[in-house]
C-alpha cells in the first residue's frame, strides 16, 4: 500500500489546531506508517507540491493572498480537510466582517500605528478582502472538523478513520468552540 500525500498549511487562525496535530505524540508515528507530510509548516517546502491526496487546512480567509493558495491547494489535491471553526465558520478572524476592513486598516495603519503613520504597507501585505470567509466560500470541502482548536483526539480519529476507509462521527471527539 502507497502512503497517502499530505500536506498541511495555516492561513487567518492562530495556529491552534496546527499545534493540536502536533498534541497526537506518539500517534504522529503510526500515522506516519500510512502518510507522508510533504507540505507543512512542520517541513521545509516551498511550493504546493501537485498531485496531493489531502490537504488539511486551518484557518480562514481573509486577504487575496489567501484566495490565490487556497484555489492553488483544492486543484492540486484530492481531498481538503477544513481543520477547526476558523476555516468551517471564519470564528474569530471572522469579527473583522463586524466593523468593515476600512475601519480595521484605519485602526491598525492611522490610528494605533507608531511608524509609517497613515500609510498602508500595500507593497509587502497582501490586500485584506472585503470580508473574511471560510474555505467552503471559496473552494469545494470534503471534510469538516471543528473545534477551537480541534482536540488531537479528534484529529486522529479522522485521519485514522480516513487511512482505514471508515467514516467517522466527528460530533464524538469535539464541537464548535471545544
Amino acid at each position: 500500500m502507497s502512503k497517502l500525500r499530505v500536506g498541511t498549511i495555516w492561513l487567518d487562525g492562530c495556529s491552534g489546531c496546527h499545534m493540536s496535530f502536533l498534541d497526537m505524540d506518539e500517534r504522529i508515528v503510526e500515522l506516519s506508517q500510512y502518510m507522508d507530510v510533504v507540505y507543512s509548516p512542520y517541513v521545509d517546502a516551498k511550493e504546493i507540491p501537485e498531485d496531493l491526496d489531502l490537504f488539511i487546512v486551518e484557518g480562514a480567509l481573509s486577504t487575496d493572498h489567501d484566495l490565490e493558495i487556497i484555489k492553488d491547494i483544492r486543484k492540486n489535491s484530492k481531498k481538503i480537510l477544513a481543520l477547526g471553526d476558523c476555516a468551517i465558520t471564519g470564528n474569530v478572524s471572522a469579527m473583522k466582517n463586524l466593523a468593515g476592513t476600512d475601519a480595521v486598516l484605519e485602526k491598525g495603519y492611522f490610528d494605533l500605528a507608531d511608524f509609517n503613520k497613515g500609510k498602508y504597507p500595500d507593497k509587502i501585505i497582501p490586500k485584506l478582502l472585503d470580508k473574511v470567509i471560510p474555505l467552503n466560500e471559496a473552494i469545494d470541502v470534503d471534510y469538516f472538523v471543528p473545534g477551537c482548536p480541534t482536540p488531537a483526539d479528534a484529529i486522529y480519529a479522522v485521519l485514522k478513520g480516513l487511512v482505514d476507509g471508515v467514516e467517522v462521527d466527528v460530533s464524538k471527539y469535539t464541537r464548535f468552540g471545544l
